[in-house]
Protein backbone atom coordinates (compact mmCIF):
# COMPACT_ATOMS: atom_id res chain seq x y z
CA UNK A 1 0.00 0.00 0.00
CA UNK A 2 0.93 3.49 -0.82
CA UNK A 3 -0.91 5.21 1.80
CA UNK A 4 0.99 8.19 3.77
CA UNK A 5 -1.11 9.75 6.07
CA UNK A 6 -4.57 10.42 6.88
CA UNK A 7 -6.11 13.58 7.98
CA UNK A 8 -9.30 15.23 9.20
CA UNK A 9 -10.91 17.52 6.57
CA UNK A 10 -12.36 19.99 9.27
CA UNK A 11 -9.86 20.10 11.81
CA UNK A 12 -6.69 18.54 9.81
CA UNK A 13 -5.93 16.78 13.06
CA UNK A 14 -2.79 14.01 11.22
CA UNK A 15 -3.10 10.18 11.36
CA UNK A 16 -0.70 7.65 10.36
CA UNK A 17 -2.67 4.72 9.01
CA UNK A 18 -0.93 2.14 11.32
CA UNK A 19 -3.55 3.21 13.40
CA UNK A 20 -6.49 2.56 11.78
CA UNK A 21 -8.73 4.98 12.79
CA UNK A 22 -12.11 5.30 11.82
CA UNK A 23 -13.09 8.80 12.88
CA UNK A 24 -11.12 12.27 14.28
CA UNK A 25 -10.41 11.94 17.47
CA UNK A 26 -11.58 15.58 18.63
CA UNK A 27 -14.93 14.49 17.05
CA UNK A 28 -15.71 16.96 14.95
CA UNK A 29 -17.31 14.94 12.19
CA UNK A 30 -14.24 15.38 9.92
CA UNK A 31 -13.90 12.92 7.56
CA UNK A 32 -10.68 11.61 7.55
CA UNK A 33 -9.30 12.18 4.07
CA UNK A 34 -6.59 9.69 2.81
CA UNK A 35 -3.45 10.88 0.72
CA UNK A 36 -1.09 8.95 -0.87
CA UNK A 37 2.40 8.63 -2.48
CA UNK A 38 1.47 9.85 -5.67
CA UNK A 39 5.48 9.66 -6.18
CA UNK A 40 5.58 6.19 -6.00
CA UNK A 41 2.44 4.98 -6.99
CA UNK A 42 2.85 6.40 -10.46
CA UNK A 43 6.10 4.53 -11.11
CA UNK A 44 2.94 1.59 -11.77
CA UNK A 45 0.14 3.43 -12.13
CA UNK A 46 -0.36 4.69 -15.76
CA UNK A 47 -2.30 3.73 -18.90
CA UNK A 48 0.04 1.52 -20.47
CA UNK A 49 -0.14 -0.84 -17.08
CA UNK A 50 -3.80 -0.53 -16.59
CA UNK A 51 -4.85 -0.87 -20.25
CA UNK A 52 -3.19 -4.84 -19.28
CA UNK A 53 -4.68 -5.38 -16.38
CA UNK A 54 -7.71 -8.10 -16.40
CA UNK A 55 -11.36 -7.59 -14.51
CA UNK A 56 -10.21 -7.31 -10.61
CA UNK A 57 -13.70 -5.32 -9.41
CA UNK A 58 -11.98 -2.26 -7.12
CA UNK A 59 -8.94 -3.74 -6.57
CA UNK A 60 -7.25 -3.39 -10.66
CA UNK A 61 -6.59 0.04 -8.68
CA UNK A 62 -4.89 -1.36 -5.52
CA UNK A 63 -2.03 0.92 -5.18
CA UNK A 64 -4.67 4.01 -4.43
CA UNK A 65 -6.20 1.44 -1.66
CA UNK A 66 -6.19 1.64 2.26
CA UNK A 67 -6.85 -2.15 2.46
CA UNK A 68 -4.86 -5.28 1.24
CA UNK A 69 -6.44 -7.05 -1.11
CA UNK A 70 -5.68 -10.24 0.35
CA UNK A 71 -8.61 -9.85 2.67
CA UNK A 72 -10.93 -8.68 -0.46
CA UNK A 73 -14.44 -10.66 -0.72
CA UNK A 74 -13.68 -10.25 -4.53
CA UNK A 75 -17.47 -10.23 -5.74
CA UNK A 76 -16.56 -8.89 -9.07
CA UNK A 77 -17.78 -5.36 -8.09
CA UNK A 78 -16.74 -2.35 -11.06
CA UNK A 79 -15.92 -2.77 -14.05
CA UNK A 80 -19.09 -1.24 -14.72
CA UNK A 81 -20.41 -0.62 -18.54
CA UNK A 82 -20.20 3.22 -19.61
CA UNK A 83 -23.30 3.22 -22.24
CA UNK A 84 -23.29 5.41 -25.47
CA UNK A 85 -26.86 6.67 -25.28
CA UNK A 86 -27.75 7.34 -28.86
CA UNK A 87 -31.03 7.53 -28.73
CA UNK A 88 -32.18 9.44 -24.91
CA UNK A 89 -29.44 11.17 -26.10
CA UNK A 90 -31.10 12.37 -29.13
CA UNK A 91 -34.14 12.47 -27.76
CA UNK A 92 -32.59 15.69 -25.56
CA UNK A 93 -30.80 16.58 -29.33
CA UNK A 94 -27.45 15.66 -27.43
CA UNK A 95 -24.77 14.26 -29.48
CA UNK A 96 -22.44 12.69 -26.65
CA UNK A 97 -24.37 11.66 -23.68
CA UNK A 98 -23.17 8.22 -21.77
CA UNK A 99 -24.83 6.16 -18.86
CA UNK A 100 -22.52 4.61 -16.27
CA UNK A 101 -24.92 1.93 -15.51
CA UNK A 102 -24.03 1.12 -12.21
CA UNK A 103 -26.84 -1.04 -11.50
CA UNK A 104 -24.51 -3.99 -12.50
CA UNK A 105 -23.11 -4.52 -9.67
CA UNK A 106 -23.01 -7.17 -7.22
CA UNK A 107 -25.87 -5.98 -5.24
CA UNK A 108 -27.30 -3.55 -7.79
CA UNK A 109 -26.00 -0.59 -7.34
CA UNK A 110 -22.59 2.03 -6.58
CA UNK A 111 -22.51 1.01 -3.11
CA UNK A 112 -20.68 -2.34 -3.62
CA UNK A 113 -17.77 -0.16 -4.57
CA UNK A 114 -18.05 1.37 -0.71
CA UNK A 115 -18.24 -1.80 1.17
CA UNK A 116 -15.84 -3.94 -0.99
CA UNK A 117 -13.00 -1.40 1.01
CA UNK A 118 -14.81 -0.79 3.91
CA UNK A 119 -15.46 -4.56 4.59
CA UNK A 120 -11.62 -5.52 3.11
CA UNK A 121 -10.49 -3.10 6.21
CA UNK A 122 -12.59 -5.00 8.70
CA UNK A 123 -11.32 -8.30 8.27
CA UNK A 124 -7.91 -6.77 8.10
CA UNK A 125 -8.96 -4.68 11.30
CA UNK A 126 -10.24 -8.67 12.57
CA UNK A 127 -13.45 -7.05 13.56
CA UNK A 128 -16.51 -9.76 14.00
CA UNK A 129 -19.32 -6.98 13.16
CA UNK A 130 -20.68 -4.82 10.80
CA UNK A 131 -23.21 -2.41 11.55
CA UNK A 132 -24.89 0.54 8.98
CA UNK A 133 -27.27 3.40 8.85
CA UNK A 134 -29.12 3.38 5.45
CA UNK A 135 -32.18 3.55 3.56
CA UNK A 136 -31.36 0.39 1.99
CA UNK A 137 -28.57 0.37 -0.83
CA UNK A 138 -25.56 0.19 1.39
CA UNK A 139 -27.57 -1.94 4.15
CA UNK A 140 -27.84 -4.50 1.23
CA UNK A 141 -24.26 -4.61 -0.07
CA UNK A 142 -22.72 -4.21 3.55
CA UNK A 143 -24.66 -7.32 4.16
CA UNK A 144 -23.08 -9.01 1.01
CA UNK A 145 -19.83 -8.26 1.18
CA UNK A 146 -20.12 -9.39 5.53
CA UNK A 147 -21.61 -12.78 4.89
CA UNK A 148 -18.93 -13.33 2.32
CA UNK A 149 -16.40 -12.50 4.47
CA UNK A 150 -18.03 -14.42 7.47
CA UNK A 151 -18.95 -10.97 9.49
CA UNK A 152 -22.34 -10.70 11.45
CA UNK A 153 -24.25 -7.67 10.09
CA UNK A 154 -26.23 -5.34 11.60
CA UNK A 155 -28.60 -2.65 9.60
CA UNK A 156 -30.68 -0.12 11.22
CA UNK A 157 -32.71 1.27 8.15
CA UNK A 158 -35.52 3.64 7.47
CA UNK A 159 -38.78 2.72 8.12
CA UNK A 160 -40.23 2.94 4.78
CA UNK A 161 -37.74 0.77 3.24
CA UNK A 162 -38.45 -0.73 -0.15
CA UNK A 163 -39.86 -4.58 -0.13
CA UNK A 164 -37.00 -5.71 -2.31
CA UNK A 165 -34.19 -4.35 -0.59
CA UNK A 166 -35.87 -6.39 2.61
CA UNK A 167 -35.56 -9.00 0.79
CA UNK A 168 -32.07 -8.76 0.23
CA UNK A 169 -30.85 -7.88 3.74
CA UNK A 170 -32.68 -10.95 4.83
CA UNK A 171 -31.46 -13.33 2.25
CA UNK A 172 -27.74 -12.42 3.33
CA UNK A 173 -28.43 -12.68 7.07
CA UNK A 174 -28.15 -9.78 7.97
CA UNK A 175 -30.16 -8.40 11.21
CA UNK A 176 -32.62 -5.58 10.26
CA UNK A 177 -33.81 -2.83 12.06
CA UNK A 178 -36.72 -0.57 10.27
CA UNK A 179 -35.87 2.93 12.79
CA UNK A 180 -38.52 5.21 13.12
CA UNK A 181 -38.15 8.94 12.64
CA UNK A 182 -39.50 11.05 15.26
CA UNK A 183 -37.63 14.29 15.51
CA UNK A 184 -37.01 16.78 12.70
CA UNK A 185 -33.83 17.36 10.89
CA UNK A 186 -31.66 14.05 12.63
CA UNK A 187 -30.91 10.97 11.24
CA UNK A 188 -31.98 8.19 13.87
CA UNK A 189 -30.62 5.44 11.77
CA UNK A 190 -27.08 7.23 12.20
CA UNK A 191 -27.82 8.03 15.74
CA UNK A 192 -28.59 4.25 16.18
CA UNK A 193 -25.57 2.98 14.35
CA UNK A 194 -23.43 5.46 16.53
CA UNK A 195 -24.72 3.87 19.83
CA UNK A 196 -23.56 0.56 18.99
CA UNK A 197 -20.45 1.18 17.74
CA UNK A 198 -19.80 3.37 20.97
CA UNK A 199 -21.40 0.47 23.17
CA UNK A 200 -20.94 -2.94 21.28
CA UNK A 201 -17.71 -2.14 19.40
CA UNK A 202 -19.56 -3.07 15.53
CA UNK A 203 -17.49 -1.84 12.43
CA UNK A 204 -19.20 1.29 10.91
CA UNK A 205 -20.42 1.02 7.39
CA UNK A 206 -22.83 3.69 6.92
CA UNK A 207 -21.58 4.34 3.20
CA UNK A 208 -20.44 8.43 4.11
CA UNK A 209 -16.96 9.34 5.22
CA UNK A 210 -17.18 10.94 8.62
CA UNK A 211 -17.61 7.20 10.48
CA UNK A 212 -15.36 5.06 8.12
CA UNK A 213 -13.25 6.71 5.76
CA UNK A 214 -12.11 3.87 4.02
CA UNK A 215 -15.47 3.29 1.70
CA UNK A 216 -14.56 7.11 -0.16
CA UNK A 217 -11.75 4.75 -1.57
CA UNK A 218 -13.93 2.16 -3.55
CA UNK A 219 -16.17 4.83 -4.77
CA UNK A 220 -13.31 6.95 -6.60
CA UNK A 221 -12.56 4.27 -8.87
CA UNK A 222 -15.96 5.53 -10.59
CA UNK A 223 -14.11 8.55 -11.57
CA UNK A 224 -11.40 5.91 -12.96
CA UNK A 225 -13.09 4.35 -15.25
CA UNK A 226 -15.51 6.74 -16.58
CA UNK A 227 -12.21 8.57 -17.75
CA UNK A 228 -10.47 5.34 -18.92
CA UNK A 229 -13.43 3.83 -20.96
CA UNK A 230 -13.52 7.52 -22.44
CA UNK A 231 -9.78 6.74 -23.83
CA UNK A 232 -8.55 8.98 -21.40
CA UNK A 233 -10.49 12.38 -22.01
CA UNK A 234 -12.25 13.96 -19.30
CA UNK A 235 -16.60 14.70 -20.48
CA UNK A 236 -18.13 18.48 -19.73
CA UNK A 237 -19.57 17.16 -17.05
CA UNK A 238 -20.30 14.39 -15.09
CA UNK A 239 -23.90 14.02 -12.88
CA UNK A 240 -24.21 12.53 -9.78
CA UNK A 241 -27.32 11.66 -7.87
CA UNK A 242 -26.57 13.31 -4.22
CA UNK A 243 -28.13 12.12 -0.82
CA UNK A 244 -25.55 11.84 1.74
CA UNK A 245 -23.16 13.47 -0.56
CA UNK A 246 -20.55 10.05 -0.33
CA UNK A 247 -20.54 9.73 -3.95
CA UNK A 248 -19.85 12.69 -5.21
CA UNK A 249 -17.27 12.82 -2.97
CA UNK A 250 -15.69 9.88 -3.76
CA UNK A 251 -15.71 11.17 -7.53
CA UNK A 252 -14.27 13.97 -6.98
CA UNK A 253 -11.61 12.93 -5.01
CA UNK A 254 -10.79 9.99 -8.07
CA UNK A 255 -10.79 12.81 -10.35
CA UNK A 256 -8.58 14.37 -8.14
CA UNK A 257 -5.80 11.60 -7.62
CA UNK A 258 -5.82 11.26 -12.09
CA UNK A 259 -5.02 15.25 -11.99
CA UNK A 260 -2.68 14.79 -9.47
CA UNK A 261 -0.91 11.81 -11.72
CA UNK A 262 -1.02 13.45 -14.87
CA UNK A 263 -3.48 11.38 -16.32
CA UNK A 264 -5.99 14.11 -16.70
CA UNK A 265 -5.50 17.60 -17.96
CA UNK A 266 -8.82 19.22 -16.80
CA UNK A 267 -11.18 18.47 -14.79
CA UNK A 268 -15.16 17.94 -15.58
CA UNK A 269 -17.69 19.68 -14.16
CA UNK A 270 -19.22 18.01 -10.95
CA UNK A 271 -22.87 18.36 -11.06
CA UNK A 272 -24.86 16.95 -8.07
CA UNK A 273 -28.13 16.11 -8.34
CA UNK A 274 -30.83 16.51 -5.27
CA UNK A 275 -34.66 15.88 -5.29
CA UNK A 276 -36.02 18.91 -4.30
CA UNK A 277 -37.54 17.49 -1.01
CA UNK A 278 -33.91 17.24 0.21
CA UNK A 279 -31.61 19.70 -1.63
CA UNK A 280 -29.78 21.26 1.27
CA UNK A 281 -26.63 21.22 -0.91
CA UNK A 282 -28.13 22.35 -3.95
CA UNK A 283 -29.42 25.42 -1.99
CA UNK A 284 -26.27 26.41 -0.11
CA UNK A 285 -24.25 26.10 -3.75
CA UNK A 286 -27.14 28.14 -5.38
CA UNK A 287 -26.80 31.10 -2.50
CA UNK A 288 -22.63 30.88 -2.60
CA UNK A 289 -22.74 29.69 1.22
CA UNK A 290 -20.09 27.33 2.83
CA UNK A 291 -20.40 23.84 4.01
CA UNK A 292 -20.76 25.24 7.33
CA UNK A 293 -24.06 27.28 6.61
CA UNK A 294 -25.98 24.29 4.59
CA UNK A 295 -28.70 23.66 6.56
CA UNK A 296 -30.43 20.43 6.24
CA UNK A 297 -34.15 19.94 5.37
CA UNK A 298 -36.50 19.54 8.51
CA UNK A 299 -38.14 16.59 6.91
CA UNK A 300 -36.50 15.31 3.71
CA UNK A 301 -39.18 13.86 1.67
CA UNK A 302 -39.35 12.40 -2.37
CA UNK A 303 -40.04 9.24 -3.89
CA UNK A 304 -35.72 8.98 -4.32
CA UNK A 305 -35.24 7.18 -1.01
CA UNK A 306 -31.93 6.48 -1.20
CA UNK A 307 -31.66 10.56 -1.39
CA UNK A 308 -32.84 11.76 1.68
CA UNK A 309 -29.81 11.26 3.96
CA UNK A 310 -31.32 14.43 6.48
CA UNK A 311 -27.42 15.34 6.62
CA UNK A 312 -25.06 15.69 3.79
CA UNK A 313 -22.37 14.41 5.46
CA UNK A 314 -19.55 14.41 2.51
CA UNK A 315 -21.04 17.49 1.41
CA UNK A 316 -17.65 20.06 2.22
CA UNK A 317 -16.19 17.83 0.10
CA UNK A 318 -18.87 17.71 -2.47
CA UNK A 319 -19.24 21.61 -2.60
CA UNK A 320 -15.38 21.80 -3.45
CA UNK A 321 -15.70 19.88 -5.84
CA UNK A 322 -18.27 21.37 -7.91
CA UNK A 323 -16.99 24.99 -7.25
CA UNK A 324 -13.80 23.85 -8.36
CA UNK A 325 -14.51 22.22 -11.30
CA UNK A 326 -16.97 25.16 -12.26
CA UNK A 327 -20.29 22.68 -11.79
CA UNK A 328 -23.35 23.19 -10.54
CA UNK A 329 -26.19 21.79 -8.49
CA UNK A 330 -29.62 21.15 -9.31
CA UNK A 331 -32.30 20.15 -7.86
CA UNK A 332 -35.56 18.00 -9.38
CA UNK A 333 -38.95 17.23 -8.80
CA UNK A 334 -40.55 13.91 -8.21
CA UNK A 335 -42.42 13.92 -11.69
CA UNK A 336 -38.96 14.42 -13.09
CA UNK A 337 -37.23 11.53 -11.42
CA UNK A 338 -40.30 9.39 -12.87
CA UNK A 339 -40.31 10.53 -16.22
CA UNK A 340 -36.58 9.59 -15.70
CA UNK A 341 -37.13 6.11 -14.55
CA UNK A 342 -39.15 5.87 -18.00
CA UNK A 343 -37.15 7.53 -20.48
CA UNK A 344 -33.90 5.50 -19.21
CA UNK A 345 -36.01 2.06 -19.62
CA UNK A 346 -37.93 2.91 -22.95
CA UNK A 347 -34.78 4.40 -24.59
CA UNK A 348 -31.66 2.64 -23.12
CA UNK A 349 -32.57 -0.44 -21.45
CA UNK A 350 -32.02 0.54 -18.47
CA UNK A 351 -34.06 -0.29 -15.70
CA UNK A 352 -32.97 2.12 -12.57
CA UNK A 353 -34.77 2.93 -9.56
CA UNK A 354 -36.26 6.72 -8.90
CA UNK A 355 -32.71 7.59 -6.96
CA UNK A 356 -30.45 5.93 -9.63
CA UNK A 357 -32.51 8.16 -12.57
CA UNK A 358 -32.16 11.70 -10.63
CA UNK A 359 -28.88 11.92 -12.61
CA UNK A 360 -31.48 12.03 -15.65
CA UNK A 361 -33.72 14.59 -14.99
CA UNK A 362 -31.03 16.64 -13.27
CA UNK A 363 -29.92 16.56 -16.84
CA UNK A 364 -33.15 17.86 -18.42
CA UNK A 365 -33.35 20.62 -16.40
CA UNK A 366 -29.83 22.00 -16.94
CA UNK A 367 -30.28 21.43 -20.62
CA UNK A 368 -33.75 23.13 -20.62
CA UNK A 369 -31.83 26.14 -18.40
CA UNK A 370 -28.73 26.39 -21.04
CA UNK A 371 -26.30 25.39 -18.47
CA UNK A 372 -25.28 22.24 -20.15
CA UNK A 373 -25.21 22.81 -23.90
CA UNK A 374 -26.52 19.77 -26.29
CA UNK A 375 -23.24 20.11 -27.55
CA UNK A 376 -21.43 19.25 -24.37
CA UNK A 377 -20.09 15.08 -23.44
CA UNK A 378 -21.80 14.30 -20.52
CA UNK A 379 -21.38 10.99 -18.30
CA UNK A 380 -24.67 10.44 -15.70
CA UNK A 381 -24.27 7.96 -13.18
CA UNK A 382 -27.16 5.20 -13.28
CA UNK A 383 -26.64 4.64 -9.45
CA UNK A 384 -29.19 1.50 -8.39
CA UNK A 385 -31.56 -1.10 -10.18
CA UNK A 386 -35.34 -0.56 -10.42
CA UNK A 387 -35.95 -4.09 -9.31
CA UNK A 388 -35.38 -2.97 -5.64
CA UNK A 389 -37.71 -0.28 -5.62
CA UNK A 390 -40.97 -2.40 -7.86
CA UNK A 391 -43.61 -1.51 -5.22
CA UNK A 392 -42.54 2.28 -5.14
CA UNK A 393 -42.92 2.11 -9.11
CA UNK A 394 -46.33 0.22 -9.43
CA UNK A 395 -48.25 3.53 -10.47
CA UNK A 396 -46.08 3.77 -13.47
CA UNK A 397 -47.09 1.00 -15.67
CA UNK A 398 -50.12 -1.38 -16.19
CA UNK A 399 -51.19 -4.90 -15.37
CA UNK A 400 -50.74 -7.04 -18.56
CA UNK A 401 -54.25 -7.93 -20.34
CA UNK A 402 -55.18 -11.58 -19.37
CA UNK A 403 -55.66 -13.72 -22.16
CA UNK A 404 -56.65 -17.58 -23.84
CA UNK A 405 -54.38 -19.01 -25.93
CA UNK A 406 -56.15 -17.84 -28.76
CA UNK A 407 -55.02 -15.27 -31.47
CA UNK A 408 -58.30 -13.96 -32.28
CA UNK A 409 -57.97 -12.67 -28.50
CA UNK A 410 -54.72 -10.85 -28.90
CA UNK A 411 -56.36 -9.10 -32.03
CA UNK A 412 -58.78 -6.99 -28.92
CA UNK A 413 -55.18 -5.44 -27.83
CA UNK A 414 -53.00 -4.97 -31.07
CA UNK A 415 -53.83 -4.41 -34.47
CA UNK A 416 -52.39 -6.82 -37.15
Amino acid sequence: MFVEKMACSRCGEVYSVGENPLMCRRGDLGRLDIFYDYDSVGKSFDREVLSKRPPDGVWRFWELMPASKEHAAHLMEGGTPLIRADRLGGRLGMRSLFLKDETRNPTSSFKDRAMAVGVAKAVEMGVSATVTASSGNAAASLAAYSASSGLDCYAFVSEDIARGKVAQLSLYGARLFRVRQVAEGRDPTVEMMLETMKRLGWYPCPSFGPFNPYQLEGLKTIAYEVVEQMGWRSPDFILIPTGSGCLAAGVWKGLRDLYTLGLIADYPGIVPVQPEGNQALVRALRDGRSFKEVVPERWPHSIASGLLDPYPWDGDAVMEGVRTSKGAGVAVSDEEILEAVRALASYEGVFAEPSGAAGVAGLRRLLDEGYIDRSDMVVVLVTGSGLKEVDKLAGQYQDPPLINPDISELSKHIKF
